[in-house]
Formats: C-alpha cells, structure tokens, sequence
C-alpha cells in the first residue's frame, strides 16, 4: 500500500511539474497574440496599420519555423538522456527570453535593431518551444501508463489553454485597465516582465521530479537509443499519420486561441469589452470539455472520436467565416463557441493518440518531428495566412478555405489508422471497443492484485 501510495504522490507531483511550465510557454503566445497590433505599431513602423499587424504576426510565425530544429535538437536529446533535463532546459529558455523580450527597445529608440531583436527574442522561443512538445508528451504519456493517456495528456492541452487565457486575461485587463495610449506606450511589457517570476517558480518545481517511470526503465536495461534521430525513421508512417492527423489540430487552435480575438477586434470592430469577454468564455469552453474527451476515448478509441469530432469543427470552422459579413457580438457568438467546444474535443485526445503511435525509445523525437512541422506551417501561421487572405482579397470569409483544407488533410490521414499502427502493448486505444476495454480493466486489476 505503500508503494502505491508514493507512486501517486510522485504521479501528481510529475503532472504539476510538467504543466506548470508548460503554463509558461502557452502563457507568452497568449501575450504576444493579445499584444500583437501594439507591437506591430512600436517595433514595425508603418503608415499602414494592416501591415504593422502583418508583421507582427510574421514574426510571431517565423518563431514557430523555429519549432522543427528546436524538436530535432531537443527531441533526440530527451530520448538519450532523459525527459527531466530537457523539460529543465527549454523552460529555462523559454522563461527567460520571454522576460528578456520585455526590456526591448523599440523602433524609436535603436530604429532597425528593434525588430530585429524582436525577432531573435521570438526565434530563440521557438527553438524551446520545439524541444518542450515532443519531451512533455512523452514525460505525461508515460507516467499515465495505458488506458489513462487520454484522460492524462488531454490536462496538456488544457494547460495551454489556460496559459494562453491567462496571457490574454493579462493583456486584455491590462488594456480596459490602463487603455490603449498606455499600453503604447509602455504597460504592454508588463505581461513579458511577469513571465521571469513564473518561470522561477516552475523551475523550482521541475528540478524536483524524477524521469518517467518507462524511460528509467528503459535506462536500466541499457536500453536507451543511442541514435533516435536515425532511428526514428523506422517510423515514417507514423510520423506521416501525426503530421497530417495534427494539421487540424494545428489551425483551429490558433484560429480560437490567437486569431479570433484579433479578427473580433480588428476586422469585426467589436469593442475591447466585447472581445475579451468572446476570447475567455470561448477558451474555457474549450478547456473543460478537453477531459470529457479524453476519458471517452480511452474507453471507446480514439479513432472515431476524432473522425467525428473533426468533421463537425471543419463545418463549424466554415461557417465561423460565413458567419462573420455584418455580424454582431449576438450573432457571432454560436458559431465562435461551436468552433472553441469542437476544437476542445478533438484536441483532448490527439496528444494520446501520437505518443500511442511511437515507441518509447524515439517517442519524443517523432513527435518532436512529427508535431513541429505542421505547428508551424498550419498554426503559427494562421494570424497571418487569415490577416494576408483578407488584406489581398478584401474578403472577410476568405481564410474559411485554409482551415476547411487543414480539416479535410486530418480527416483524409484518420481514415487511414489501421491497428497495427499501435507501436507497443497497450497502446491500442485508437481502435479500443466498450468489450475490449473491459478485458483491459480486469487485465489491470488482476495484476495489481497479484
């Protein structure tokens, strides 16, 4: 009893550790997403102010091009050396530029330097960032164990949501607060500043976790890969199936989280009242719903679950546009929170599906590889596809085209999941049915008793 006991209090303790620095990453995306048209105005001079926001969002996505050489260079590593010295490692990246990127001068203090400090600030960002997805999927997977990783990983994504709400809840109050001039002029540092305190109290706490339990024992048999990289690539069809599989995951992620409440403010004309409020009763939406999907499918499978969820946020992703020429705080907001509580869903359980497709021993650096590519071509450069799309064709509805397509790529890569794509034992939850998760159960229970 025991035994069990300590394993429980070294479970809970290896989930705080993990999300609270995960806090951390999605809480800077949350600012800079909210802070974007005053960091367009301060570090891109221009007389346009569609093309100030153009740039700052082309800087907020080139960070995401970061993403892959940071996975292949902290992915690998996690898989040789363990999970907790790498999750230590980016979050002290990742704190510390994202405090640092608060002391910049602007475009009227050091002219060009500016952005382009600006933009290696947002690159060293995303280099950890890339290291961070791939090892934390891992760290949480593997303590979950079978039949729980849906449930486990789905708190990831949750998470993030709530980093990025509390980034936003921090720009936006700060701009109702103090008002536009102010946060021009000087308060929109505050929220980067903040991120230096947090990222102490986070680094405290992961310095204290242990490795997952399936990577020390991988590390006690000697079996630890020497060469993921090249390893990994025994795996293509499963990294292929994560890339496509995630490209939905990818856009309507940033398509609620990021963009909305920019199209709501900038494009719509809502007020900043109006706006905030959307963007936080929509991200909630979405965070609570992320468990209820993740248990479901570890009782019933994956596979149809997000086949049926990510069909229906494809259509709700295409009318959220449609939706959009004249529409009104009022009308508005059904199709917004159809899309936020549709992208909770199928979001809940795509973090267990690729750390089910992969084996221990190159797990973080497939989905390192695997994840990254399709972050940054389909979601960090969502704000500015949209923003580019609208600004060339002067139509509102016409970014619905690039998320129907993202939807229709998972859709196409979900259909084709056979069974034999579960890499390990335990790990066939894709494919699960109601009887064979009960065998499972009764698997577990009679071991636990022997």
């Amino acid at each position: 009893m025991k035994d069990i006991g300590d394993t429980c209090i070294q479970r809970r303790r290896a989930f705080l550790g993990a999300t609270t620095g995960h806090l951390i990453e999605w809480y800077d995306y949350g600012v800079y997403g909210f802070l974007a048209a005053y960091i367009g105005k301060a570090f891109f001079v221009s007389n346009d102010p569609m093309t100030s926001l153009l740039s700052s969002f082309a800087a907020f996505a080139l960070s995401f091009f970061l993403r892959p050489l940071g996975g292949l260079f902290f992915g690998p590593l996690a898989d040789r050396v363990g999970r907790r010295k790498t999750l230590i490692t980016v979050l002290a990246l990742m704190a510390g530029s994202t405090c640092l990127l608060g002391f910049l001068p602007t475009y009227d203090n050091v002219g060009i330097i500016a952005p382009v400090a600006l933009v290696l600030i947002r690159c060293v960002q995303g280099f950890s960032a890339g290291g961070e997805i791939g090892t934390i999927t891992s760290f949480i997977s593997e303590y979950a164990g079978p039949g729980k990783r849906g449930f486990s990983t789905s708190w990831l994504m949750v998470t993030a949501v709530l980093g990025l709400v509390l980034g936003g809840a921090v720009a936006n109050g700060m701009t109702f607060a103090l008002g536009s001039e102010a946060m021009q002029d000087w308060a929109w540092r505050i929220p980067f500043l903040l991120a230096g305190p947090l990222g102490m109290v986070s680094m405290y706490i992961r310095l204290k976790l242990e490795d997952s339990p399936e990577f020390r024992a991988l590390a006690d048999s000697g079996n630890v890969s020497k060469a993921p990289l090249r390893e990994v690539f025994q795996w293509k069809r499963s990294i292929t199936l994560v890339f496509f599989i995630i490209t939905l995951h990818s856009s309507i992620f940033y398509l609620v989280l990021t963009f909305a409440p920019t199209f709501m403010s900038h494009i719509l004309k809502f007020g900043s009242g109006t706006t905030l409020f959307f963007a936080l009763i929509s991200s909630l939406a979405s965070a609570i719903v992320m468990p209820f999907g993740g248990m479901f499918t570890d009782r019933y499978g994956r596979k149809p679950f997000l086949i049926a969820t990510g069909t229906l946020a494809t259509l709700a992703m295409y009318w959220l546009f449609r939706a959009a020429p004249h529409a009104t705080p009022a009308s508005f907001a059904l199709p917004l929170m159809s899309v936020a509580v549709l992208f909770g869903l199928y979001a809940s359980s795509t973090y267990a599906l690729m750390s089910e497709l992969l084996p221990t021993r190159v797990r973080s650096t497939g989905i390192a590889m695997a994840y990254n590519v399709p972050v940054a071509v389909f979601g960090g450069s969502t704000p500015m596809i949209s923003t580019w799309l609208i600004q060339r064709t002067g139509d509102i509805t016409s970014p619905s085209y690039f998320f129907v397509a993202t939807g229709v790529a998972s859709l196409i890569a979900l259909s084709a999941l056979r069974r034999s794509d579960s890499t390990q034992a335990g790990t066939e939850n894709a494919f699960k049915t109601p009887e064979m998760y009960q065998m499972t159960e009764r698997t577990l229970v009679t071991q636990r008793n022997i």
